[in-house]
């Protein structure tokens, strides 16, 4: 963790006194100390000059400086955006971030960190010249990928943004410093735990708007000392063309239902697990998150500590809440709480959304960690005939800009008359 430092400014040495030259007079003493204060106030300063620039080299990596706060990076990753096959369903083009070229996804890894830390995150750029400028909505655009963050601290150097410059071109590579701001009852500062994103902001335009719709976008949770850790975390990015983590229908649920691995599109958890979702609203449009047997506290972390009857009772506890456009929330549940495995749907509560193919299941494995039966049946009824008319759409889909042209014509219209 990073804690501010004295830095030390005073000369390296003293110099030895010359006593016989103070013999000489009164006079040539006062000269001698004059001389003297002058020396050490010139070696006081050069060392001050020296330290300084000592520690901007700690604080200043590269890609730009560290936030106030932030002495030197506690940890370092190294973060890659690469191309990834196209969408199966619209085929459009899909970007993804990972720790390696090879694990890149979308959504990306997701992010933790703890109050206090500074962390030192260097984004390589692979993805080529020709593929961002398919995505570009403006030929004089800069190509190029970034990382922008809510939630925590950052200098404009580690902004993300083409006004800052501070975007990575094809084949280069950039150093964004994030700090995890604490909590303090002496300044007022709220602290920066909780649960935030990260994405591009720069792919097609001034806004990353195809970067997003492409998949560069991933989760974050910052943790105060203390927090309930959860045995496991996924996130949901809700989002246009009602998708969950930019699939919907069959693809939105790829669970092998005899060996499940999870993933972004495989929810599972065994009976007892403390599960945790980080929630992302993409795009355009107001969803609901709802999560079918279970609920939770309301709060930062989702669970009630304490005994204070007061605090108890004034914390909802709820199943289903709100997400806007770049909102993001946690989701804290025990798997299987009272109800015991099963396959949970976990879908947006806007009835034409989900209607459209906007579910998932959160897959809850008994004590042994089986699958309990009947998943066949639950994925079929969870793909809608709509998801099929959606492989209908062309190839040259993937060039159409966010608001994919695969809703049908009622939906399209059902959808206008909501907004």
């Amino acid at each position: 963790m990073n804690h501010t430092t004295d830095t030390l400014t005073g000369p390296v040495g003293e110099p030895a006194t010359p006593t016989a030259r103070l013999r000489a007079g009164t006079g040539r003493a006062l000269l001698v100390l004059a001389v003297l204060a002058a020396t050490f106030a010139s070696a006081g300063a050069a060392y001050a000059v020296r330290t300084e620039a000592l520690a901007q080299d700690v604080t200043a990596p590269a890609g730009g400086a560290a936030p106030d706060g932030c002495v030197a990076p506690d940890r370092e990753l190294q973060l890659y955006a690469v191309e990834l096959p196209r969408d199966p369903v619209t085929n459009q083009i899909r970007l993804g971030y990972g720790l390696t070229p090879q694990t890149a996804s979308y959504p990306g890894p997701t992010m933790e960190m703890i109050e206090g830390e500074c962390l030192a995150i260097t984004l390589h750029n692979q993805v080529t010249a020709e593929t961002l400028a398919q995505l570009r909505t403006n030929p004089a655009h800069p190509l190029g990928v970034s990382l922008h963050v809510h939630g925590v601290k950052y200098t404009q150097d580690s902004d993300g943004t083409v006004h800052s410059g501070s975007y990575v071109a094809p084949g280069e590579s950039r150093t964004y410093t994030w700090y995890a701001k604490p909590r303090s009852s002496r300044t007022g500062s709220p602290g920066t735990a909780g649960y935030w994103w990260y994405h591009d902001h720069v792919v097609g335009g001034p806004h990353g708007t195809q970067g997003l719709n492409s998949g560069l976008f991933g989760g974050l949770v910052v943790r105060r000392q203390g927090d309930p850790r959860p045995d496991r975390t996924y996130v949901t990015a809700f989002g246009d063309r009602q998708s969950i983590n930019l699939r919907r229908g069959a693809a939105a649920d790829d669970c092998d239902l005899v060996d499940p691995v999870p993933g972004p599109a495989c929810f599972v958890a065994q009976v007892g697990e403390r599960v945790e979702f980080i929630v992302i609203g993409l795009g355009d449009d107001m969803h609901t998150w709802h999560v079918h047997g279970h609920s939770w506290a309301d709060t930062r972390t989702g669970v009630v500590a304490g005994d204070n009857k007061a605090i108890v009772d004034s914390i909802p506890v709820i199943d289903n809440k709100t997400l806007g456009p770049g909102d993001s929330f946690g989701v804290t549940i025990v798997a299987g709480d009272s109800v015991g495995p099963g396959h949970w749907m976990l879908h947006c509560h806007m009835q034409f959304h989900s209607d459209l193919g906007m579910a998932t299941t959160l897959h809850v494995l008994d004590e042994n960690g089986q699958m309990p039966p009947g998943g066949h049946h639950h994925r079929q009824l969870l793909s809608p005939a709509a998801a099929d008319d959606a492989a209908q759409v062309p190839a040259d889909a993937a060039d159409v800009p966010a608001d994919a042209a695969d809703v049908p014509a009622d939906a399209a219209a059902a959808h206008a008359a909501h907004r």
